[in-house]
């Protein structure tokens, strides 16, 4: 899978990234330009890593003492760490089960995503987004109870912070929520806060809508990973590795 998404990024991008701040910059506050978090702006293999070995601890198995970001060789497939690890496919598979749900108790709270790092540029970028006066949005699928430690980790990774007004954090009020139909709703949030110029997100599923929604927008595909559900990139959607390139 991770093959497959950077084969998606085509020479160019960094203009791509270059034409929105430009556009950003000639419409100002009118503009909106919504950014997700999870594989956007953030890698969460330090917090998935972080699980895995904490999941050996508690089960004595001391391979997975060892787990890194670089284990993560085929997307969220929690296998695959296991069997990077030095773990036959069969051991793999009868701890799947219970590695999952340990993960699911883990993964979506604010105590483990402050491990998160951000995207190389993605800093960088946030800070070039509000200078130009347009208004800036995360809109993930994170829910409210990750809302402090999701702050916490812009602050440290150097991202700009919410401020409830030029820079503002939609997140769904509770874990259970779809995240697909939470954000299709909250495109009507975006269009409360001004022209939506541009959107950004690792989600086929996610980018599709935006350009469906908002044809007018720039949408921009973060390649980096996904959920591995079978959908494609629409064709003529911008992909990019990160948010490193030389800013004028």
């Amino acid at each position: 899978m991770m093959n497959d998404l950077k084969n998606r990024v085509r020479s160019g991008w960094e203009q791509e990234l270059q034409s929105v701040l430009a556009r950003a910059a000639e419409l100002g506050s009118a503009a909106v330009l919504a950014f997700d978090l999870d594989s956007t702006l953030f890698d969460n293999l330090p917090r998935q890593a972080r699980i895995v070995r904490e999941f050996g601890a508690a089960r004595g198995l001391a391979a997975l003492g060892n787990c890194a970001p670089e284990h993560f060789t085929g997307g969220w497939d929690l296998r695959v760490p296991l069997r990077n690890l030095g773990l036959s496919a069969e051991e793999a598979e009868a701890l799947y089960p219970d590695l999952k749900q340990f993960w699911s108790d883990r993964f979506f709270t604010s105590e483990y995503c402050v491990d998160d790092v951000a995207i190389e540029g993605a800093a960088a970028f946030t800070h070039a987004v509000v200078q130009t006066g347009a208004k800036l949005a995360y809109l993930t699928g994170r829910h409210e109870g990750m809302r402090e430690g999701s702050v916490a980790c812009m602050a440290r990774e150097g991202l700009v912070v919410p401020d409830g007004e030029q820079v503002v954090l939609i997140m769904k009020p509770t874990l259970a929520e779809d995240d697909d139909a939470f954000k299709r709703a909250a495109h009507l949030k975006l269009r409360e806060l001004g022209q939506v110029l541009a959107a950004f997100d690792n989600e086929p599923t996610h980018v599709n809508d935006y350009q469906r929604v908002f044809p007018e927008a720039k949408v921009i595909h973060l390649a980096t990973d996904h959920s591995g559900r079978p959908v494609e990139v629409a064709r003529d959607i911008v992909s990019v590795p990160h948010f490193a390139f030389a800013q004028a």
